[in-house]
């Protein structure tokens, strides 16, 4: 049997590797909503 092997450009690794690198800043800069409503479950207080 033979297998099929898919070489894969260097410019199509390296747009991988950027939009990667691009989806990791911006979650670091903008984090899920998920993560924003956590602290805000506990009921609707008042600060002072």
């Amino acid at each position: 049997m033979s297998e099929i092997v898919r070489f894969v450009p260097k410019s199509e690794l390296e747009r991988a590797r950027l939009i990667r690198e691009a989806r990791a800043i911006y979650d670091s800069i903008f984090p899920s909503a998920a993560a924003d409503r956590t602290p805000q479950d506990n009921g609707d207080r008042v600060k002072t």
